[in-house]
């Protein structure tokens, strides 16, 4: 009869511990990243008896999570994807809505130059011109006021980087402990354990993208762009911020025990989000925008120094505007310094540049890494010219591993204003005037006629050409010089372009526009800076550069919302499946606690007949 006791209380023990383990179950029901548990039982080795062998009843084997190495790993990953689609979108979403808001560049553009048509339509109205010198002003402030959004939002993906990289080393410190923990548990796995470093690492996948190593002592290595350690064993390696070499305001991800810059290599989740929008949508848009700053500066300057003001002086610069930005590496050791310029508005991109010296020679590379070919010597005299830049090294030597980070457009935004204060001082007026002698045989009329250096002291004289050939003239009874369709002639700081062919006794007399205050020629060619091809060697406009901006900006904040709706679809495909071997059934669990009850009650039943037998056995001796 002990034998029966004894089958008794084993099943009484596995029904109690199933008990307990079902409970456990319904009581994490809602406890994000359980697995529920498992009971495994195995009848005990049976005892001989003769013939036969007779049972001794159940030994519980083990509680295990249900769980899947799969399927969490691709969870894992899931989740990384998801937090890196949620978070660029949001980023995406907020430049939209500040293209969209109330500092709306084109409606600035639009009223400027209507503006500059009302000057054209009464160039002598102090009214008219005090009203364009205001839109300028406000033109102005609207590029300045989006650069400061611009770098606003820059500013958030500094703190938010500083914020996800601490979340971050607080995750991998916390799997490191979780690794110890359960290295240093004796025999079963620790299941609550294992969940609890499952749900971090999910966790931790939001937030960058990792790929994960189980090893042999029940821990799990975790590691970060190419290679890069955050916990190895029961040890956490953290990442850390930096000033990036270029720019001391800018921060750059790090590993915090090397100081090696991982910016560029990390990818997926939160901080693989804030990288790539910087990097990719951010720098690009300031860049754009600054780019159509600077256009507009340089057409608008252009035309406004081929006219004259109310005063009969030439006009000077019409908006200032702040030059390429040339950045040295804090690695640098030589004493060389870089300086840059423009040379040419259309050839500009949108992107940066890195101009390095081996030692021997220097080089240019865009920001995709792409060798930028150079001509010139680098001097004074012949600065090194590529995409529409100048670049000129000064100071002492260079030391090989120097390096000038170059941002031809990303200030021109922020630095914009408007040089002139006075009305007076718009240049609406043409500076000259030429004149086709009425006795003139020829074709030829007077076309283009502009202002070649407004520092020549005679550019006002009035000059006399007389042709003595259809390829001969003569300025003023001075030499005979050969005329050529289509050269300009050259005299006095002006530049004339005739139509047409000359005859031999044509004349053409260039001199001083007399009716300045009432003239609008230079005014109406102001106006057409508008839709005057600038950019992209003049096949884009200033406003047409901002609307690429905005469907540049534009099209990265669609593709986002698309990546961030697919990538939810694909994380709760990922969580389903997961669940579905993971996730806690209550109406399963409710099922084996009827059947451990069950259990447990006739287990119980079999330790009462032990029992009454038992004491039948005793009533039996003593009678």
């Amino acid at each position: 009869m002990a034998d029966l006791l004894s089958t008794g209380v084993s099943g009484l023990l596995a029904a109690q511990l199933g008990l307990s383990t079902t409970g456990h179950n319904v009581s994490n029901v809602n406890t994000d990243g359980y697995s529920r548990q498992q009971v495994s039982f195995a009848a005990r080795a049976p005892q001989p008896q003769g013939r036969y062998y007779v049972g001794t009843g159940v030994d519980t084997v083990a509680v295990q999570r249900a769980y899947s190495q799969h399927l969490s790993a691709a969870l894992w990953s899931a989740a990384s994807a998801q937090g890196r689609a949620n978070a660029y979108q949001a980023l995406t979403d907020q430049l939209n809505n500040q293209l969209s808001g109330s500092s709306n560049l084109q409606s600035s553009l639009d009223t400027f130059f209507g503006a500059v048509q009302d000057v054209a339509n009464a160039p002598g109205d102090a009214s008219a011109r005090g009203v364009l010198l205001a839109r300028a002003g406000a033109l102005a402030s609207t590029f300045r006021a989006l650069s400061g959004q611009f770098d606003s939002l820059g500013g958030q993906v500094q703190r938010q980087l500083t914020d996800t990289v601490d979340s971050i080393n607080s995750d991998s410190a916390a799997i490191a402990k979780l690794n110890e923990r359960i290295r240093g548990s004796t025999g079963a796995q620790p299941s609550d354990l294992l969940d609890q470093r499952d749900a971090l690492i999910k966790k931790l996948a939001g937030e960058v993208g990792i790929s994960v190593v189980a090893q042999n002592d029940g821990t799990l290595s975790v590691f970060v762009g190419n290679g890069q350690a955050l916990v190895t064993g029961t040890q956490s390696h953290p990442l850390a911020t930096a000033q990036n070499a270029y720019d001391a305001t800018r921060l750059e991800v790090i590993g915090k025990d090397d100081g090696t810059v991982l910016s560029g290599r990390i990818g997926g989740g939160t901080l693989g989000a804030l990288l790539d929008f910087r990097s990719n949508v951010l720098d690009p848009a300031q860049n754009q925008l600054g780019r159509a700053a600077l256009a507009l500066a340089d057409a608008f300057n252009a035309q406004h120094a081929q006219g004259v003001d109310l005063n009969g002086r030439l006009g000077g610069d019409f908006f200032a505007v702040a030059g390429p930005a040339v950045q040295a590496s804090s690695a640098n050791t030589g004493s060389a310094t870089v300086s840059a310029g423009v040379v040419d508005v259309g050839a500009l991109g949108d992107q940066d540049y890195l101009l390095a010296y081996d030692g021997s020679a220097w080089s240019l590379r865009d920001t995709s890494g792409a060798a930028v070919p150079m001509g010139g010597s680098g001097t004074a005299a012949d600065p090194f010219i590529a995409g529409g830049l100048s670049f000129v090294v000064a100071g002492g030597a260079a030391a090989a591993g120097d390096s000038f980070r170059i941002q031809p457009t990303r200030n021109a935004a922020s630095g914009i204003g408007v040089a002139i204060t006075d009305p007076s001082r718009i240049a609406a007026a043409a500076p000259l005037t030429g004149s086709a002698a009425g006795g003139n045989t020829g074709t030829a009329g007077v076309g283009a006629l502009t202002v070649a250096d407004g520092g020549d002291p005679d550019l006002f004289t009035a000059s006399s050409i007389v042709f003595s050939s259809t390829t001969s003239y003569s300025i003023d009874g001075g030499p005979a010089q050969t005329f050529t369709p289509g050269t300009p002639i050259v005299h006095n700081g002006w530049s004339l372009t005739l139509d047409g062919a000359p005859a031999a006794g044509d004349g053409f007399t260039v001199q001083a526009n007399a009716d300045a205050r009432g003239d609008n020629a230079n005014a109406l060619k102001l106006g057409a800076v508008a839709e005057l091809g600038v950019l992209d060697g003049g096949a884009t406009s200033v406003g047409r550069a901002y609307g690429q901006l905005v469907g540049q900006v534009g099209t990265a904040g669609a593709l986002a919302d698309d990546d961030a709706k697919t990538q939810t679809a694909v994380f709760n495909q990922a969580m389903t499946a997961q669940q579905s071997v993971a996730g806690v059934n209550i109406d399963e669990e409710a099922a084996n606690l009827v059947r451990f009850q069950q259990a447990y009650q006739a287990s119980a039943q079999v330790i009462s007949a032990a029992n009454t037998v038992f004491n039948a056995l005793l009533g039996a001796f003593k009678g």
